[in-house]
C-alpha cells in the first residue's frame, strides 16, 4: 500500500514539475514579448532615454564605409562612352525693341522703332544634340528640327561647358531632324549609331540630354524599350497633322529640352534621336513614361542626305489639296458628286505646274481614295504611302471625278515641299 502512494506521489510530482517548466517557458516568452513591445515604444517614442544604439558613439558620430559595388555598371560605362559628344543646342532670336509694349504686342512698329528693331539676341529656346561626326576642323552634330527652328543664330555648348557657335547644314520637318556643324578644336569625342532594326521591347536604354536647359546639361535616364515600331501622328506648329511617323518608344524620362538627344544601348551606341513625349491623351489624362525616339537607321538615311545636298527631296504629286471630310456634306453632293459611300479621301483642291498627277490626267475636285494600292484617308496617309517611292517611280492611284471611280499611273517628280494643303473654304 505504502509503495502504491509513493508511485502515485511520484506521478504527481512529475506532473507539477512539467506544469511549472511550462509556465517558466511562457513567462520566459512573454517577457520577451513584452520587452521587445517595451523597448519599441521607449526607442521610438521616448525623448529622455539616455540608452545609445550599439555601433554609435554617444556623441553621435558616424563614418563612411567603403562602397560594396565593385567597379562600374554597364549602364554608367555606357553613359561614359558617349556623354562627352552630347550637347546643349540654344536658338537665338532677335525680340523686338520697341519701347511701346502695345504696338508690339500688335505687330506694328513706327518709323522710329524700325531701325532699331534689330536688337540683341536672345535665348527662345534650349535643346540637345550629339556629336557623330568628326572631319577635319568640322564636326557635325545631329537634334531635331523644331529646336533650332525660326533662330537668327545657332549656340552650342560641349559637354565641358564651353560655349561655341553652329551653323545649319540642312533641315528636315518631315522627320524632325536637323544637322549643325561646329569648330572641331574642342571636340574629342563623338558618337556611333547601332542598327536600329536589332533593338528589341524590354531592351534597357539610356536618354542623355539638357532637360530644363542647359542648367542640367548631360543628365542622363534610364529605362527600356517600350515598343520598337510605334506610328504616331507628327503635327506642324499650327496643330495640323502632316503625316505619321514610326519612332521608338521607351519610358526612359524625356522632358524639354531633352529634344535632339540620344538614346543610347548599354554598348554606348545611338539607336535613336529623341523627339518628342505623351503627356496626355485626347480626354486630358495625364500619362507618364511615353517618350519617342526617332529610329536611328532613318535618322542616319536623312543627316547623309541633308549634309550631301542641305535638303530632302521627296516625290510630290504636284497638287494643292483639301480633306474629304473637311468638305460639307452638301459640297460633296452638288459639286463633287462623290457617291455618299464615299467619305474619306483627298480632294485635289489645284494642279500645279509643273505637275505629275495633271500628267496623268488628274484635275480640280477630284478625290483620291487610293495610291499604289494603299487607301488614302487623309493627307497623313497620303503622305506615308508616297513617301514610300523614289522620284521618278510610276504609282496607280484611284479616284472619284463625279460618281465614276478612274484609275491613273503617275510618274513621281521632284519637289522639296511635296505637297501643300489649302483650306476647306475654297
Amino acid at each position: 500500500m505504502k509503495k502504491k502512494l509513493d508511485q502515485n506521489q511520484r506521478k504527481k510530482l512529475n506532473s507539477w514539475w512539467k506544469v511549472a517548466l511550462i509556465a517558466l517557458i511562457a513567462g520566459l516568452i512573454g517577457g520577451g514579448v513584452a520587452y521587445g513591445a517595451g523597448n519599441f515604444i521607449s526607442n521610438g517614442f521616448s525623448t529622455s532615454s539616455s540608452s545609445v544604439p550599439s555601433g554609435s558613439s554617444k556623441a553621435g558620430g558616424t563614418k563612411v564605409n567603403q562602397s560594396n559595388v565593385k567597379g562600374s555598371s554597364q549602364s554608367t560605362k555606357a553613359f561614359n562612352q558617349v556623354k562627352s559628344s552630347v550637347v546643349s543646342v540654344i536658338n537665338l532670336q532677335a525680340q523686338s525693341s520697341s519701347g511701346d509694349s502695345l504696338t508690339g504686342m500688335f505687330g506694328q512698329s513706327s518709323s522710329s522703332d524700325s531701325s532699331s528693331s534689330n536688337s540683341a539676341l536672345e535665348a527662345a529656346s534650349e535643346g540637345s544634340g550629339v556629336i557623330y561626326k568628326k572631319n577635319g576642323n568640322t564636326a557635325y552634330v545631329v537634334t531635331n528640327n523644331h529646336v533650332v527652328s525660326g533662330s537668327s543664330k545657332l549656340e552650342v555648348i560641349l559637354s565641358s561647358g564651353k560655349k561655341i557657335n553652329a551653323k545649319i547644314v540642312g533641315t528636315d520637318a518631315t522627320t524632325d531632324l536637323a544637322v549643325l556643324k561646329i569648330n572641331a578644336a574642342n571636340v574629342s569625342t563623338v558618337a556611333s549609331f547601332g542598327n536600329s532594326n536589332q533593338i528589341e521591347a524590354g531592351q534597357s536604354v539610356l536618354a542623355i540630354g539638357s532637360p530644363l536647359g542647359s542648367d542640367y546639361a548631360t543628365s542622363v535616364t534610364e529605362g527600356i524599350i517600350s515598343a520598337k515600331k510605334r506610328t504616331v501622328q507628327v503635327q506642324d506648329n499650327s496643330g495640323s497633322t502632316t503625316g505619321n511617323a514610326s519612332v521608338i518608344q521607351t519610358d526612359a524620362a524625356i522632358n524639354p529640352g531633352n529634344s535632339g538627344g540620344p538614346l543610347i544601348n548599354l554598348a554606348g551606341q545611338v539607336i535613336g534621336i529623341n523627339s518628342m513625349k505623351l503627356s496626355s491623351d485626347e480626354e486630358g489624362t495625364s500619362v507618364e513614361g511615353m517618350g519617342f525616339s526617332i529610329p536611328s537607321n532613318e535618322v542616319v538615311s536623312v543627316i547623309n542626305q541633308l549634309v550631301k545636298n542641305g535638303k530632302i527631296t521627296r516625290p510630290a504629286l504636284g497638287i494643292e489639296l483639301v480633306g474629304l471630310d473637311n468638305i460639307s456634306a452638301a459640297q460633296q453632293k452638288s459639286i463633287l458628286k462623290v457617291p455618299s459611300s464615299v467619305t474619306k479621301g483627298i480632294v485635289v483642291m489645284k494642279i500645279l505646274s509643273p505637275s505629275a498627277a495633271g500628267n496623268a490626267g488628274l484635275k480640280k475636285y477630284d478625290v483620291i481614295t487610293e495610291l499604289d494600292g494603299e487607301k488614302v484617308t487623309d493627307e497623313a496617309k497620303l503622305k506615308d504611302a508616297l513617301y514610300k517611292h523614289k522620284i521618278g517611280d510610276s504609282v496607280s492611284v484611284k479616284y472619284y471625278r463625279g460618281g465614276d471611280l478612274k484609275t491613273a499611273t503617275i510618274k513621281l517628280s521632284e519637289s522639296t515641299s511635296s505637297l501643300s494643303s489649302e483650306s476647306s473654304s475654297e
